[in-house]
């Protein structure tokens, strides 16, 4: 029974937890325990759970007298799970070496360039493009032997995962393209320095997107649920 419980508990905040990294539901968006309870077919019980536990992660945030509401981009944590990001995966590409396996990796990030490619081609859906750069980002770290430091930055990884989708409306998707073709020409030239470079200044362009970002919806970074985000928001509902 208690197993029960826990799977049901899991598959809600993993429900819950998805909505709000991939923004289907906004910053700032109003959470109703009941209609959640409602919608998923669960009771109130492993909402209330979820929630409490997506609060503490800092996703969700409780307003007396207002309710629970989706949280705002926290620029502080953006900034340090990007700086955890940078430098577990730059200092894991600065120690690559070849080995066996190393060809097949390097196919498979070949393979998810031309997949990338084929997405900015079709018009850059951006919630495809971003399963492919977490993709290619993860096979870095396979490439490296440093797959085991993925769920290092999991559990801030979420905030800047929202951060990332509201950039990706600004930033153009065949720049991104064109550094993660440079980052694996560095590799198969056997030249680390210039990959880790041009892998750095890629994990960093998120910083540069965010401040544009705030200038066009300040809102998003608003920690009072008070006003209409804007339209940027729901352009990047999957689908």
């Amino acid at each position: 029974m208690g197993e029960l419980r826990g799977s049901i508990r899991q598959r809600v905040y993993d429900e819950l937890r998805e909505r709000i990294v991939t923004l289907q539901y906004p910053p700032r968006s109003p959470i109703s325990e009941k209609d959640l309870a409602a919608e998923l077919g669960v009771s109130r019980t492993p909402v209330r759970e979820s929630l409490l536990k997506l609060r503490e992660e800092g996703l969700v945030q409780v307003f007396p007298q207002m309710g629970t509401f989706v949280s705002h981009v926290d620029i502080d944590r953006v900034r340090l799970a990007q700086f955890v990001r940078e430098a577990v995966e730059c200092t894991a590409l600065a120690g690559f070496v070849r080995s066996e396996s190393s060809r097949a990796h390097l196919e498979a990030l070949h393979d998810n360039l031309d997949a990338q490619r084929a997405v900015a081609a079709a018009g850059a859906d951006l919630a495809e493009f971003f399963t492919l750069d977490q993709a290619f980002h993860l096979e870095l770290l396979k490439l490296s032997g440093r797959e085991s430091a993925w769920p290092i930055v999991a559990s801030e990884r979420a905030h800047l995962d929202r951060a990332r989708r509201f950039g990706l409306v600004i930033h153009p998707v065949p720049a991104l393209i064109d550094q993660h073709q440079r980052v694996v020409d560095g590799i198969e030239a056997d030249d680390l320095d210039a990959a880790v470079t041009v892998l750095r200044e890629h994990l960093r362009e998120i910083l540069i997107d965010l401040a544009k970002v705030q200038q066009q919806s300040p809102e998003i970074f608003d920690s009072m649920p008070l006003r209409p985000v804007r339209r940027l928001v729901t352009t990047l509902e999957p689908g």
